[in-house]
């Protein structure tokens, strides 16, 4: 059992990986989109930044995972390990496409798929799930307010100000809000591949309690960093260019009122969308200069990609989670 232990293990880490790959892009997004870092740095700045997340505000998201999906008393390996092939299938399918779909919702309906195909729905925790729902709901209707409050309060300060001083001085704030985002992050999504790993280790008895070794707080936070160094530029191109066109303070004023509500999210044991975050103060950000400014048939395809995001993830979670049981 150690064996298939590993094995799940290994590809809990190839989920933060690939994570790191759609999601992180979106810690990064804004300052490319405003063109204030090229690519390579920016993302250099992420990776980092999204490995220290975790170390600095706690792992209450990656008990949440842990214990608020399904029954860890009942969930075997081997759904977990169902569950984390349909979360990583589902995507990798929107990221080839650009999809900037929430692989937090991903990794939830996959687990969720599993623990209906191998328990039944009596055994998902419905308590849980509500911080999760709750998450849903808040995290881009919260980061649309508070993306406008946020550009607002920068226009009336700044209204008289020169556009080259304005767009100088903001332009060097965000590389400082930029690596704030991916802090929180990390603080929030690389807490999830945690809270699975735990759970590996829960159910196979390797340990007793559903505590957080401190390796799997590294190996998480460093497959997720390297995902992010080698993130998708698909996905960056779409939040930081086809949603809106940010000028440099908007950019600041959608990653630093993004990244408080990822801090107020993880420090509660919520594990929000920082896709859904993001998005939502980018068009906040966009609409608070003027309303025409937002591409809104883009923003909803990709609202559209997240309300498909669980149920399609679960999905593939149950198939794969038969598929297993084929074998086992």
């Amino acid at each position: 059992m150690i064996e298939i232990a590993i094995i799940g293990i290994i590809i809990a880490l190839i989920f933060d990986f690939v994570n790191g790959f759609n999601d992180s892009a979106n810690s990064v997004a804004t300052v490319i989109g405003t063109r204030v870092l090229k690519p390579l740095h920016a993302v250099t700045i992420s990776a980092v930044a999204n490995f220290a997340g975790p170390f600095v505000f706690g792992v209450a998201v990656a008990t949440t995972i842990a214990k608020g999906i399904v029954s860890p008393d009942d969930i075997t390996i081997y759904m977990i390990i169902g569950g984390l092939a349909g979360a990583i299938s589902w995507s990798t399918i929107c990221t080839y496409f650009g999809l900037p779909i929430s692989n937090s919702h991903s990794l939830i309906g996959g687990i969720m798929g599993a623990g209906i195909a191998g328990l039944g729905f009596e055994k998902l925790v419905y308590d849980g799930l509500a911080k999760v729902f709750t998450g849903i709901i808040v995290a881009p209707i919260g980061g649309m307010m508070f993306g406008i409050a946020a550009t607002g309060l920068i226009i009336y300060f700044f209204a008289r100000k020169k556009p080259a001083i304005v767009n100088r001085t903001f332009g060097r704030l965000q590389i400082i809000s930029s690596a704030w985002f991916a802090l929180t992050h990390g603080a929030n999504d690389g807490q999830k591949t945690m809270g699975i790993i735990v759970l590996i280790l829960f159910s196979v008895g390797l340990i007793e309690e559903l505590e957080m070794p401190l390796w799997v707080i590294f190996a998480a936070a460093a497959a997720m960093g390297l995902g992010t160094f080698f993130g998708g530029y698909k996905v960056i191109k779409t939040l930081g260019v086809k949603v809106t066109r940010l000028k440099p303070y908007q950019g600041f004023a959608a990653e630093t009122s993004g990244g408080l509500m990822l801090a107020v999210f993880a420090t509660l044991g919520i594990p929000a969308s920082t896709t859904h975050a993001i998005t939502g103060t980018i068009m906040g950000s966009g609409a608070a200069r003027r309303k025409r400014a937002v591409r809104w048939k883009v923003s909803r395809q990709i609202i559209f990609s997240w309300l498909i995001t669980i149920p399609g993830a679960a999905g593939l979670g149950i198939g794969f989670t038969y598929l297993i049981d084929l074998f086992v």
